[in-house]
């Protein structure tokens, strides 16, 4: 019994020499496994008294191939729980012990630089897990709770951002109004949505869609999630004073054609973006609405004056993430004759731009083995609506947003709703996937 304590000591002494000399972990390359396997081989190790870079091992291995965007582990009054966040959902691990878990936690926070010995302060920090084909970049939340410290790894796959503009899931329509409108040489373009809508992942599709060696493009963000070749990137820091807005004065010094603003969140920053859009630079940034009739009233709430947002904006962009059905197990389900109707006048309320389908099937998710629940990985959802002088007529005459949904609409903008619908309609998701992110089926839409 001492002995083996004193062999686990040795272990978790060795961990953290090595620790001291590295800021990231290194995992081996695995293949998908059900979550519930993981819980089981993470168990074992438990039980067995693995050290804890054995633990870490199995934990961000088993999360990197399953491509889960978050690892949370949250402490509980006996137990740890460790939970994955997989295609936007939250799916239980294992409960473990908390004394594993502080090993754990302990090496994370020595490799994320943060303090040790603080515990009842919220820390952030990142670190890099290095693996064959590209390294993941971790950022690291630890916050106190009740019972101890839980931490929150969100993790940034370089192949996130590996996307081109048409691999978002646009449709054909979508993508040549963006492809229009990012080949502007200036104006703004903004991306609108909640945390967690791919709002960053759509930005750098685009930017990486227009930069190109005669162009000097600059970011501004909070944090640098991605790193992007051939493009300048700065992270705000505002114990020094360089802020969103600070930081894009600079940036205007610098001569640059593109630049990418990570959120417009004050007056300052959107009156220094919009006065970028309108000297002849090509900006791209996001700002937290529920839609893209929602961004103007957002920026007049900001003090920005309604004069100038027309003649700033090229184009607004609302987006969600929906789940993707698996290919391997997805279920043909009938079509009654109820919602056969529905889909009768949905398609035909459908703006004459956008390509009615041959083919209407709509399936259910079952879940397999190759699968979470019967679904795999996510796809964008998107609302466009471009701006101009017949926006700026529209919004100086009535900015609120019926007046503008009922301008845009004319105009022939699809509905975030309405995309995931015809994103059913094609096989690529369900009708349940697409109310639980926009909301009880609107057919009229």
């Amino acid at each position: 019994m001492l002995l083996a304590l004193f062999r686990h000591i040795i272990d978790e002494m060795a961990d953290f020499v090595e620790a001291e000399h590295r800021d990231e972990f290194i995992i081996e390359q695995q293949n998908p496994i059900p979550l519930v396997e993981v819980g089981q081989h993470l168990g074992s190790a438990i039980e067995q008294n693995a050290s804890t870079t054995k633990v870490a091992n199995i934990i961000f291995s088993s999360a990197s191939a399953l491509k889960a965007s978050d690892i949370h582990f949250e402490i509980e009054r006996d137990k740890t729980l460790l939970r994955f966040r997989l295609d936007g959902l939250l799916y239980d691990v294992l409960r473990f012990d908390t004394k594993v878990y502080n090993s754990l936690l302990n090496r994370i926070k020595l490799v994320s630089g943060l303090k040790l010995n603080v515990i009842d302060t919220p820390q952030d920090g990142r670190f890099t897990i290095k693996r064959d084909n590209a390294d993941i970049e971790v950022r690291v939340s630890t916050i106190p709770s009740e019972y101890g410290e839980t931490a929150v790894l969100r993790l940034l796959d370089p192949s996130a951002v590996a996307l081109k503009l048409s691999d978002l899931g646009l449709r054909p329509d979508d993508l040549e109004a963006a492809n229009l409108e990012i080949k502007k040489p200036n104006g703004m373009i903004l991306a609108t949505g909640p945390t967690g809508s791919g709002k960053t992942t759509t930005l750098y599709a685009f930017l990486k869609e227009v930069n190109s060696s005669e162009l000097k493009s600059i970011t501004i963000e909070d944090p640098i999630e991605y790193h992007l070749p051939g493009i300048e990137q700065t992270q705000v820091d505002e114990e020094r004073g360089y802020t969103f807005a600070a930081g894009l004065r600079s940036i205007l010094r610098q001569d640059p054609d593109i630049i990418l603003v990570g959120e417009i969140r004050d007056l300052e920053t959107a009156e220094t973006a919009i006065h970028a859009a309108l000297t002849g630079h090509l900006v791209f940034s996001t700002l937290h609405t529920n839609d893209a009739v929602g961004a103007v009233p957002r920026l007049v709430d900001m003090g920005i004056k309604l004069p100038t947002i027309g003649p700033a904006l090229n184009l607004i962009v609302a987006q969600r993430l929906l789940r993707k059905l698996c290919d391997a197990c997805k279920t043909e389900m009938m079509i009654d004759a109820a919602t056969k109707a529905n889909i009768d006048k949905f398609i035909t309320s459908l703006p004459p731009r956008v390509a009615k389908p041959d083919k209407i099937s709509l399936y259910t998710a079952k879940g397999c083995d190759k699968c979470n629940n019967g679904y795999v990985g996510r796809i964008g959802v998107f609302e466009m609506l471009p701006a101009g002088d017949e926006l700026e007529k529209e919004i100086a005459r009535d900015l609120t947003e019926e007046a503008i949904r009922k301008f845009a609409k004319s105009k022939g903008m699809v509905s975030l709703q309405a995309d995931g619908i015809l994103k059913a309609f094609a096989g690529i998701t369900t009708l349940d996937e697409v109310e639980r992110i926009t909301g009880p089926i609107d057919w009229t839409c």
